[in-house]
């Protein structure tokens, strides 16, 4: 499976885990593989609590305290998906932070979809109809899009601001012709964001 066909993470939808891909591309190091290795970054993160980490990790202070030991050293499916997660969210907090504000402020992000738009416009005999588009989010939307993210947001409250960005850029041609073009964002296939 590639990486453009990965299943969203548990309570994650395709636009969430696009975005936390996208971040993860920006990286210029890479994140730590092993899970003694994701262990000892994930304890200085939690200034060294094996308790705080357990908790968060969902195991016993025992199991932290083995992995950093180096003892065990293959996790069972559902940590080793916590470990990749939680390391991945920590990792190079400063590029990511960076990344997003140039996105937000000056560059946009691009977006790489396959999905259902169907379209309500005066005149339109454009039928709804799985549509592959590329295109560039402005500034403006990439700066709501990642502030919907931070703050909780689920895939169903992110569908209509990243709808509005695809219809401003690519079917709208930024304001500049299909005036009071609406579309249905629906039943996505793959969707993908770059910074």
């Amino acid at each position: 499976m590639s990486d453009n066909e990965q299943q969203p993470a548990p309570g994650r939808g395709k636009v969430l885990e696009a975005l936390a891909r996208a971040e993860r591309k920006v990286f210029t190091r890479p994140t730590p593989k092993s899970a003694k290795s994701q262990m000892k970054f994930l304890l200085t993160r939690a200034k060294g609590s094996t308790k705080a980490l357990a908790e968060r990790l969902g195991v016993s202070r025992r199991t932290v305290e083995r992995y950093r030991a180096g003892q065990l050293t293959t996790p069972q499916k559902r940590l080793q998906a916590a470990l990749v997660e939680e390391t991945e969210s920590e990792w190079q907090p400063q590029v990511r932070a960076h990344a997003r504000e140039r996105a937000a402020t000056s560059s946009g992000m691009m977006v790489d979809v396959m999905a259902h738009f169907g379209f309500t416009c005066e005149g339109s005999s454009d039928d709804g109809r799985e549509r592959t588009i590329t295109t560039a989010i402005s500034p403006t939307y990439a700066k709501q899009i990642l502030e919907l993210q931070e703050a909780g947001a689920t895939d169903e409250d992110l569908h209509p601001i990243v709808a509005e960005a695809i219809i401003e850029s690519y079917f709208t041609d930024w304001g500049t012709r299909a005036a009071g073009l609406r579309a249905d964002f629906t039943d996505i296939q793959s969707i993908e964001f770059r910074f």
